[in-house]
């Protein structure tokens, strides 16, 4: 396989992902009040959001890149 075939694969498998999970989640502990051997602690949730428009981008360039590998390939045989 060509490069260019693999690195579509790539990309049309990244924007698959990320039109389906549409943002990265991620929980982080803080501290919010320590007295003595006391504590207390606060969970939060935070997302990074994925725009759909980058999904659909990394899909269409990972697409036209293994069309491209695919033609340069029948071309070299």
């Amino acid at each position: 396989m060509k490069t260019a075939t693999i690195a579509g694969m790539v990309l049309a498998f990244i924007g698959m992902v990320s039109l389906g999970y549409e943002g990265i989640h991620y929980t982080t502990q803080k501290k919010v009040l320590q007295v003595g051997s006391l504590e207390a602690t606060k969970t939060e949730h935070h997302e990074i959001p994925l725009p759909p428009l980058l999904g659909g981008i990394c899909l269409a360039g990972g697409v036209a890149l293994m069309a491209v590998g695919a033609r340069s390939e029948m071309t070299a045989s």
